[in-house]
């Protein structure tokens, strides 16, 4: 007599390279999560076991969360990093990025900040020419 185990994951995507968080032992704690970190796939793990539990057959399934793909548009998180020492830090908006920037550089004589968008999805971009970068 062969048994079924269902396990649920949050995920980002349905691709091979994808986040995932979990497990959970139902598909609403898993949708919440997901909802929570901005994903919008589920996906049901159905694992077929035999009578001494041994695993015999593994079932993927990816559910698309109603309304939460393509809704609204990723955030995107700023990052500056001093390409001389390699101090960092994240921001909301540009202008801080920019106050940041300014503030390592005179306090650290030939250190060069860049700038970079974090884009969930995408990973990181650097911004070239970002001094003056608009963005509230």
């Amino acid at each position: 007599m062969q048994y079924k185990e269902t396990f649920w994951m949050a995920c980002d995507s349905t691709e091979q390279l994808r986040a995932e968080y979990g497990p959970f032992h139902t598909r609403a704690e898993a949708e919440a999560e997901a909802h929570r970190l901005g994903f919008g796939y589920l996906l049901r793990y159905e694992h077929l076991l035999d009578e001494s539990e041994e695993v015999q057959e593994v079932r993927c399934i990816f559910i698309e969360i109603p309304g939460a793909v393509g809704e609204e548009t990723p955030k995107t998180s700023l990052h500056t990093r001093c390409a001389t020492c390699g101090e960092s830090a994240a921001h909301d908006a540009g202008w801080q990025a920019e106050v940041w920037a300014d503030i390592h550089e005179f306090e650290h004589s030939r250190h060069f900040v860049r700038l970079f968008e974090h884009c969930r999805g995408k990973g990181l971009k650097e911004v070239a020419g970002w001094r003056g970068y608009a963005r509230s």
